[in-house]
């Protein structure tokens, strides 16, 4: 099983890059957010690996780091979830946006991911939601259970809405509004985000 690669950039497609390692020429493919990071050809390199032995071919995927790779072979657990569309969520949000996907059950930032529909969203979020604890970075989840954010979906929970829902709108919120958004206005969004 191949683990890590170190090489120079040859080629970078739209789904893969061609890493040269001492004049072999792997194939890896990448998720978009991590494509986006590769440098240019000739640069250097390094790729943690999850090898894919089957039947008729072996792939490669390649991560910038190893939380990524934690990410994907979690996501791989997930029933209906195969390497394309476990790719696809980690190119639509970073470790960090998924960790907090989670913990607030967001189907809605899930469902950004090509091939996820709210069926499978809701079924990684369910069977994600206690594994996903190991890998959230503490910022994710300060980031939806305190300050404004959390009184937010606090106000949404005293209006009746279930607790994942309001997770997930005042997420929803937060990411559309940023930072800095206050109180009144996280709760006026959340609310919308609850209505569609």
């Amino acid at each position: 099983m191949i683990a890590m690669l170190a090489g120079r950039v040859d080629q970078v497609g739209p789904d893969s890059v061609v890493l040269d390692v001492n004049g072999v020429g792997y194939l890896v493919f990448c998720s978009a957010r991590s494509l986006a990071e590769v440098p240019a050809r000739g640069e250097p390199l390094r790729l943690y690996i999850e090898t894919h032995v089957r039947e008729d071919h072996i792939h490669l995927y390649g991560f910038l780091d190893e939380i990524e790779r934690a990410w994907f072979r979690l996501l791989l657990g997930v029933q209906g979830v195969g390497a394309r569309i476990a790719m696809a969520i980690l190119g639509a949000l970073a470790p960090a946006e998924l960790a907090t996907a989670i913990v607030a059950q967001d189907k809605a930032s899930i469902t950004r991911a090509d091939g996820v529909g709210p069926k499978l969203a809701s079924r990684i979020l369910i069977e994600l939601k206690d594994k996903a604890a190991v890998l959230a970075p503490a910022a994710a989840i300060a980031s939806v259970t305190e300050g404004a954010t959390a009184d937010a979906v606090s106000a949404l929970v005293n209006l009746g809405y279930p607790r994942g829902d309001a997770y997930g709108a005042v997420a929803e919120a937060a990411r559309r509004l940023g930072p800095s958004a206050r109180l009144d206005t996280l709760i006026k969004v959340g609310l919308r985000e609850l209505g569609r």
